[in-house]
């Protein structure tokens, strides 16, 4: 079952290395997220499992030992989740952020995996995998890194759209209060409109969450960039 969860914003920007000059900007967002993992840490995982969006080649399962890259982004960085064997495939970057996150905070506590998922991805299939996510052992973890719309601003990657304040206030507010239901009601099609990537993995957090009787915290919200953040600490 599930006894804990950390939700934190997927950006590559949230690397300094990626961010270089702009890095202090996302600092408190950093250390939000790992005071998030120090829930997960804390909560003796018998599996901790990072779900993130993912495009259609990257979707699916990852192994222990999965590598990520930030190269595309212009930075000769590797990250790695876990410790393991190199997996076929990289991670997508949602999966990578996450890596680079366990890795800033010297996870150890228990064998960590990957699941990406597709945007796309309609409520009642996340909430399924959440399901079985959680089935998997009796003590399981997420790490679930998802970005809120991306429409805040008129020099947001999706432009300005009326309706990004009020999804994300809604999310928010669902993740402070580990609201499952509120979770599972977000709007796909909204979410897709408002480059909201991280409907889908809350979505599949939310299946996770179900009759686990967890209480919620946020502990970050802000738009940088015009893009929705948030991070929070389910337990």
């Amino acid at each position: 079952m599930l006894v804990a969860a950390a939700v934190c914003p997927a950006p590559p920007l949230l690397v300094p290395e990626v961010a270089a000059g702009a890095a202090a900007e996302l600092g408190d967002a950093r250390t939000a997220c790992s005071d998030a993992l120090a829930v997960l840490a804390a909560s003796r995982p018998d599996l901790l499992v990072v779900v993130g969006a993912a495009d259609q080649d990257h979707r699916g399962p990852y192994p222990q030992g999965a590598r990520g890259s930030f190269r595309g982004f212009g930075v000769e960085a590797d990250v790695q989740l876990g410790d393991g064997e190199e997996g076929a495939r990289l991670l997508p970057p949602s999966l990578a952020v996450g890596a680079w996150l366990l890795g800033r905070a010297g996870w150890g506590s228990a064998p960590v995996e990957g699941l990406g998922v597709g945007e796309p991805l309609e409520t009642a299939r996340c909430l399924e995998a959440g399901r079985g996510l959680a089935a998997r052992e009796g003590r399981v973890a997420l790490l679930v890194m998802g970005d809120g719309s991306a429409c805040r601003t008129l020099k947001a990657p999706g432009y300005l759209d009326d309706r990004a304040a009020a999804f994300d206030a809604a999310a928010a507010r669902a993740l402070a209060a580990a609201d499952v239901a509120a979770l599972a009601a977000l709007d796909t099609e909204l979410a897709y409109e408002l480059k909201a990537a991280g409907r889908a993995p809350w979505q599949v957090l939310a299946g996770a969450a179900e009759g686990a009787g967890l209480d919620g915290r946020l502990l970050y919200e802000d738009a940088p960039y015009g893009v929705g953040y948030f991070v929070a600490a389910w337990s």
